[in-house]
């Protein structure tokens, strides 16, 4: 993992007067995340923005909330009560993505309560480090069964569950009272895979106020999946593509920052500063393609031999890795590259939340997931924010953010992507040029259509319209 920053990195940290203490200490804390593995380096992550914190005065906290308000989307969403029904707490993409809702809600005022349904017994550090994160953000954290969870429910303005596996709550929880909650619940998905496709946890979907779901092709294959196989018929769909957050476009935008988590990260994968970085960051499964991106790389390595070309020395980097799991699809991992001789140009990097180092370090972002791939893929949009251009699978959410020639290039997925990746790799290793204009171009796709701004605003919609809904069934 990465080493402590160096004191030529301190040094081009700083030296930059008042004006730059945030963007300075920002740039700190990452360079300290991914410097550590550990759970508790997340809790730094949005620490600089916390303006809804429980522990302030209430009337400060109050006026606060209502300054938000007047100018946020979300605004209309102020002292209503929203409960947010996840089915785990962990590092993936689905709890997260409600979490950052939770904190937008709170931003403007809105009372929060948060469920997890499969909630382990033993209280483990991402649970702990997650939970006090909540609490320090004002929202309220309630055991999952329960009358007070019951009580919650219909009380509530609004209900959003979050996932498909969260629709396993309802019944067990809160039993008679589910026809009464239906037509206030938002039903947030997240997935694409087959087997999450059960009636037993989408039984309901057909009679809630509404679904939002983050792509267009995601949206359209839930509609006939759920009317093929389950013979339901989905509720009104509302498609909210997601945005990169302001933490993170700030360093994104500060080339200070960029450059000093450059030579850090490169410093400590042992990579010099002329080398070409193409990195797959997702965690470590079969689904996300790290197996078939590593035979794609090796074949460049031999495409660029054969060729005789002139490029840089690459390298190929997946982060997303857990050292500590040693999975049968990890040892395959790692007997690949030993078995092909290239250790000394693939590098493992444990799981983290903080992509932003690893972005400014890389030159190439390779998005490798599979079958119907991502339902939109952040890390995506995260890494265009950084001006790297995507070689991504002309699957899922992907295609509706890269445009193929402009912004990256897209390969089909499964095992005949490999050899078109492997073409891609070399394509853009040798051609410098293009490889700026392609970032150049997704930074600007990004300003366009993928801040948070944008998220907030897309969500506010939906978030009006099904409070609308609710009301308007509340009174027949």
């Amino acid at each position: 993992m990465a080493k402590a920053p160096s004191s030529s990195a301190a040094a081009a940290a700083g030296g930059r007067g008042p004006a730059h203490h945030r963007s300075r200490l920002l740039l700190l804390l990452l360079v300290a995340v991914a410097a550590s593995a550990s759970t508790a380096g997340f809790l730094l992550r949005g620490a600089l923005r916390d303006p809804c914190d429980a522990r302030g005065d209430p009337a400060t906290v109050d006026n606060t909330a209502a300054a938000a308000a007047a100018g946020s989307p979300l605004g209309f969403m102020r002292s209503k009560l929203v409960l947010l029904v996840s089915h785990e707490l962990s590092l993936s993409g689905g709890p997260l993505l409600l979490m950052e809702l939770a904190f937008l809600l709170r931003h403007v005022g809105s009372q929060v309560v948060w469920i997890t349904n499969q909630r382990s017994e033993e209280t483990n550090d991402v649970t702990y480090s997650l939970e006090h994160k909540m609490l320090n953000h004002g929202v309220q954290v309630l055991p999952a069964r329960g009358q007070k969870a019951v009580d919650i429910a219909r009380k509530a303005d609004l209900v959003i569950l979050n996932t498909a596996v969260a629709g396993k709550w309802l019944d067990p929880v809160l039993k008679n009272h589910v026809p009464e909650v239906l037509p206030k619940i938002l039903w947030w998905t997240h997935e694409m895979r087959g087997h999450y496709f059960k009636l037993e946890y989408v039984k309901h979907l057909p009679f809630v106020a509404g679904a939002m779901i983050d792509s267009h092709t995601t949206a359209e294959y839930w509609k006939s999946r759920t009317s093929d196989r389950l013979k339901i018929q989905m509720p009104h769909t509302y498609v909210v593509h997601l945005g990169n957050s302001k933490e993170l476009m700030e360093v994104a935008e500060d080339d200070v920052a960029r450059r000093v988590l450059r030579e850090h990260i490169r410093e400590s994968l042992g990579v010099r500063s002329e080398d070409l970085l193409f990195a797959i960051i997702n965690s470590a499964s079969r689904g996300k393609g790290q197996d078939l991106f590593l035979q794609a790389f090796y074949q460049s390595l031999q495409l660029i031999q054969q060729q005789k070309l002139k490029v840089p020395t690459m390298h190929a980097v997946v982060v997303g890795s857990d050292m500590n799991a040693q999975t049968k699809f990890e040892t395959q991992l790692r007997d690949f590259v030993v078995n092909n001789g290239i250790n000394d140009r693939v590098h493992f990097v444990n799981k983290t939340l903080a992509v932003a180092p690893y972005l400014a370090a890389i030159d190439v972002l390779v998005q490798n997931s599979q079958a119907r791939g991502e339902c939109f893929g952040r890390i995506t949009i995260e890494a265009m924010a950084f001006k790297l251009p995507v070689l991504g699978t002309a699957a899922g959410g992907t295609t509706e953010i890269v445009l193929d020639g402009s912004t990256g290039l897209l390969h089909p997925a499964g095992k005949e992507g490999v050899a078109p990746l492997a073409k891609n790799i070399v394509r853009l290793a040798s051609r410098a040029e293009q490889r700026a204009s392609m970032g150049k171009k997704g930074y600007d796709r990004v300003k366009e259509r993928f801040m948070e701004h944008h998220m907030t605003e897309r969500i506010a919609a939906v978030l009006k319209e099904v409070l609308q809904k609710s009301r308007e069934h509340a009174r027949s």
